[in-house]
């Protein structure tokens, strides 16, 4: 496409609290957030480094339905769409599930060895499901 700029992709989530988010994401799962901490220690916007080419952002509901205009924000539990996280080793799979449910995920999908390949699928404390994937 011209006209693209070489700027990352962005995916937008709804939350309903910043730390809450924060926490799971920097301190359970390891991603790297973007920005400088804001006056409640968490960087504004929320953004965390998945890879060179995509970071997600996590909105507050109440802005996430701004941006959204008269559209309905999902409900938790509710999934338009599955995120994966790319990971080298089935070893990778398991310890980021584990880390993820101790930190107070639903784990959908057990680790395990599926037609696509080694995976395990959870949904975060807001409801967004992840697919924890080896990546051929």
């Amino acid at each position: 496409m011209s006209g693209m700029s070489a700027s990352p992709l962005v995916v937008c989530l709804p939350i309903a609290d910043r730390r809450r988010s924060y926490a799971f994401y920097r301190e359970e799962l390891g991603l790297e957030p973007v920005g400088e901490p804001a006056d409640d220690g968490v960087p504004e916007p929320l953004q965390f480094v998945i890879n060179d080419g995509v970071r997600v952002m996590f909105i507050p509901t109440g802005g996430f339905g701004w941006v959204i205009g008269d559209r309905a924000v999902a409900e938790p539990g509710t999934s338009e769409c599955v995120l994966t996280l790319p990971v080298v080793t089935p070893a990778d799979v398991d310890r980021m599930i584990t880390q993820a449910r101790k930190a107070g995920a639903t784990v959908i999908t057990p680790p395990g060895q599926q037609p696509w390949g080694y995976a395990g699928v959870f949904a975060d404390p807001d409801g967004h499901v992840w697919m924890v994937s080896v990546q051929p």
